[in-house]
């Protein structure tokens, strides 16, 4: 999610809580050795032991089609002992497949595992590395050998998002695809794509098999979705205060925007929030109307304050409080 889910916002839904793990946004390797400070700038978590401050691990993400060149900067990457690394085979992205990344690899298997192998060797052993695939680029027909392929050339995890780079993002997900994934490798396998809800993540795990998934726009859309699924894997009662639990998110993602992004720019990363979350939260929608035609930063401050509901929780520790507090 390029653009809209970088560190800032990371930290944002790390601290809400319920979130296992992170993936960065991609880092695009192509014919040169990326400098350390190229990595730090994408993923600032590696400065803080390469967790959010909530305590989330993050994988830095890396996306190319050069063998060498990827074993190369994945070694660099190592050097600043990032959780795990992973490879990027899903983008569906226009830009990233003309110059030959993403989702298009998924037409060679061949290379997908010779890149694997090369980032597993050039990699400490303690690092793991992992993939994330879709179900392949214009048809699922070569969907098990990629996974093999993957598999072969020794990484740890895969996750699926269930369609093809020509589905795109188009509903539906085609979660028992994965299954049959399951099936032919040994890897564990996490599912991901069209999961909005929790009754949604319950429905992937039915049809894929896959007791992980990854959230991306689901969670983005609706922050307090990992924690209220996490409530129901415990047999807790869900979050009731979504919207108070999101309101010091805002604040505290429109400070970091402010101290990371041009003024001119500002307002619109906010908005662009605001937009997914519209999708789950009425209060969005209402806030959204409010704040549409403002972009100077001092009055687009003043009407969000006036806007939000002062909440006192901030922090994955008082989250789970507070979920554990709504069960009794």
């Amino acid at each position: 999610m390029e653009g809209l889910l970088d560190h800032l916002l990371r930290e944002e839904l790390s601290a809400v809580g319920g979130v296992d793990r992170a993936v960065s946004e991609f880092i695009r390797i192509t014919d040169q050795l990326l400098p350390r400070r190229v990595f730090t700038r994408i993923v600032p978590e590696l400065l803080n032991g390469g967790r959010t401050q909530a305590g989330t691990p993050v994988r830095p993400q890396l996306l190319g089609s050069d063998p060498a060149c990827l074993a190369d900067n994945a070694a660099r990457l190592a050097e600043l002992n990032p959780p795990g690394i992973d490879l990027n085979f899903g983008c569906p992205a226009k830009c990233v497949n003309r110059h030959r990344g993403g989702a298009v690899l998924l037409d060679e298997p061949e290379l997908l595992h010779q890149i694997v192998r090369a980032v597993r060797a050039a990699v400490p052993a303690q690092i793991p590395v992992s993939a994330k695939m879709r179900l392949g680029n214009e048809d699922a027909a070569r969907m098990l050998d990629c996974a093999r392929a993957l598999e072969a050339g020794g990484a740890a995890e895969l996750v699926v998002h269930a369609r093809t780079k020509r589905q795109g993002y188009k509903p539906p997900a085609y979660w028992a695809e994965i299954g049959a994934i399951r099936a032919a490798v040994a890897l564990p396998i996490v599912a991901n794509g069209e999961i909005w809800t929790v009754q949604d993540a319950l429905r992937a795990r039915a049809e894929s098999g896959c007791s992980d998934l990854m959230l991306g726009r689901g969670a983005v859309a609706d922050p307090v979705l990992p924690l209220a699924l996490r409530a129901h894997d415990l047999g807790l009662a869900a979050p009731t205060r979504a919207w108070a639990l999101l309101a010091p998110s805002l604040l505290s993602y429109w400070a970091r925007v402010k101290a990371r992004v041009g003024a001119k720019h500002q307002a619109g990363r906010l908005k662009q929030w605001l937009h997914y979350l519209r999708r789950t939260h009425p209060e969005a929608e209402a806030l959204y109307t409010a704040i549409r035609t403002l972009q100077q930063p001092a009055e687009f401050e003043a009407a969000l304050r006036a806007a939000l509901p002062q909440a006192p929780c901030r922090n994955l520790q008082q989250t789970e409080s507070l979920l554990v507090q709504t069960s009794t």
